[in-house]
């Protein structure tokens, strides 16, 4: 039996963007709903962000604990067990999973399980466990269905062998032998990890290098690392298909530099990118404008070309990053309660969980020089930093990027900071901070850094663009 609810604003999603969308909403003293098909959380808190950055830290420790000696402690009878490990992980995320629908409760939004459409611009139909409800929104309905992997026709999954990031972060037993297909930010987490655990590692990437986007610098530091621990990488290479061999293992065909070659593995980890989640809820009923790829338009708003239905998260365009998503669910709540608010920031920073982990925000230096930007760049290495020996983390760099606005040695403007090595994740909003601000890269090195920290690296790297490095030579 049908029964039918009214809200002033639905959410379809509880992910990273459509939680904090609802929480939002409910603080502003909308009666609120949102509802989520599969697990609260969406990707990032059940198999996206968290598990793997709780993987990272589990691989990452396995990795010191080899060079432990160094510092003059002795370590032995290192074991990883895989379904302890998993065990850690789970807890976790059943501990945030649970929180979100405390914090949505606690602010006075409703939660339903279930698969919503639109029958209008107003109303969802949302099949629950419990049959066919209605649900009716007189202000809004923000759509936050975010997005999964992309499959590959030759590669299709089938969660044992060919697998997506979804099962690569509860592999157990680990495999003797895994084969990554994709050199992108996911590829290269799970690589980094799985390597570091022992499994004989292998990342194939199309391109001629991996993590594409980036500049050479940056990546170079990583794969640098990440081959110390074990992790090979094929690059121009294209996977065509595979056959299962007499054991069960998988022999996968490639196409490296124009030839053939297999190679025997035991998973494959597929890893080519993420696609929206916009089939399955009704788009079409109500002539919501999408993109080429599926992308809901929409405007600085957040609204869609439909009135009183708004978008936000990885189904509104990239970068697909859970905190882009959650910022939006913040501002789509406040446009849905009359609030005069927009999408207004410089630049969204950005973080890859490699060990040493990358961060950035901003141009990188091949996009200023391809804008034909007059720019400088300073850098400062970790190898430098005290506190980087003391904790025996000197890989990387940081490097603060600054575009010329007068005359003077000192007027450039900040449009980039990159960081690679320890804690980049970390460091990074202070870049951020200062391009939100219209900062200058003088203003960082004006100020006052804690010593010994990892953080006086930014306060170095930018005082090294305008030539005012203290510990180390300027060029």
């Amino acid at each position: 039996m049908s029964t039918t609810k009214t809200y002033d604003a639905i959410v379809i999603g509880g992910g990273p963007g459509g939680y904090v969308a609802a929480i939002r909403c409910a603080q502003l003293k909308l009666k609120t709903l949102v509802i989520e098909k599969e697990s609260w959380g969406g990707v990032c808190l059940n198999w996206g962000c968290i598990p793997s950055k709780a993987l990272i830290a589990a691989a990452n420790f396995v990795e010191r604990s080899k060079h432990a000696g160094t510092m003059g402690v002795t370590v032995s009878g290192v074991a990883v067990d895989s379904a302890k490990m998993q065990e850690w992980k789970n807890g976790i995320v059943k501990k945030l999973t649970g929180g979100v629908q405390s914090l949505v409760r606690g602010n006075g939004g409703e939660l339903m399980k279930g698969t919503a459409r639109f029958v209008d611009a107003k109303t969802l139909e949302v099949e629950t466990a419990d049959g066919v409800q209605t649900v009716t929104a007189t202000k809004g309905i923000i759509i936050a269905t975010g997005s999964r992997p992309v499959e590959i026709p030759a590669f299709k999954y089938d969660g044992k062998q060919i697998i997506s990031a979804k099962e690569g972060v509860s592999l157990n037993p680990l495999p003797k032998r895994l084969l990554i297909i994709g050199g992108g930010i996911i590829g290269m987490e799970l690589g980094g990890v799985y390597s570091k655990l022992g499994v004989d590692t292998t990342v194939v990437e199309f391109l001629p290098k991996v993590l594409a986007t980036m500049d050479d610098d940056l990546v170079n530091v990583v794969t640098k690392a990440m081959g110390k621990s074990g992790c090979k990488f094929i690059t121009g290479a294209k996977a065509q298909g595979y056959e299962k061999n007499a054991d069960g293992s998988l022999k996968v065909t490639l196409e490296v530099n124009g030839a053939a070659q297999t190679m025997d593995t035991d998973v494959v980890l597929v890893a080519v990118g993420m696609r929206p989640n916009h089939e399955g809820n009704g788009f079409e009923k109500i002539g919501l404008a999408q993109d080429k790829r599926g992308h809901v338009v929409i405007n600085d708003r957040f609204e869609t070309n439909v009135p009183g239905v708004y978008a936000i998260g990885d189904v509104a365009g990239g970068p697909y990053l859970a905190h882009k998503a959650s910022k939006e669910g913040e501002i789509a709540a406040e446009v849905i309660a009359g609030m005069k608010s927009a999408r207004d920031w410089r630049a969204i920073p950005a973080a890859t969980f490699t060990h040493p982990e990358i961060a950035s925000v901003g141009l990188f230096e091949h996009e200023a020089k391809a804008k034909g930007i007059e720019y400088k760049v300073g850098k400062f290495p970790f190898s430098a930093s005290g506190r980087a020996m003391a904790v025996m983390e000197t890989d990387g760099f940081v490097k603060v990027i600054g575009e010329k606005t007068g005359p003077h040695h000192n007027d450039y403007k900040v449009i980039g900071v990159h960081i690679v090595g320890p804690e980049a994740a970390d460091l990074i909003s202070e870049g951020a901070l200062a391009m939100e601000m219209d900062a200058f890269v003088e203003d960082i090195g004006l100020t006052i850094h804690p010593h010994p920290t990892l953080g006086e690296t930014v306060m170095e790297a930018a005082k090294a663009a305008i030539g005012e490095a203290v510990h180390m030579l300027n060029r």
